[in-house]
């Protein structure tokens, strides 16, 4: 594999982990918090209504874990492609 091409599926894959991680923070953020906040007030989370959980607490725990994911997912990748610091 040459370099150049090398360069390409790097990016190619990077691209894939940006878009999977926007439409996993997309649902949470957007789906659960905004869209489906009326069906998800039916269920009790911790005492609290999971539409008022998911706006409130959840979009930023599954954003911080998107974050990790992410970090673990680009060093696998960036060792694929010998890019490691």
């Amino acid at each position: 594999m040459t370099n150049k091409e090398s360069r390409k599926n790097y990016w190619k894959d990077n691209i894939r982990l940006v878009c999977f991680c926007l439409s996993i923070w997309f649902i949470t953020s957007l789906g659960f918090a905004v869209l489906l906040v009326d069906i998800l007030n039916n269920i009790s989370f911790f005492g609290f209504k999971l539409g008022f959980w998911f706006a409130q607490q959840g979009s930023v725990i599954s954003f911080i874990i998107i974050i990790f994911f992410y970090a673990n997912r680009m060093a696998k990748l960036d060792k694929k492609y010998n890019l490691e610091e």
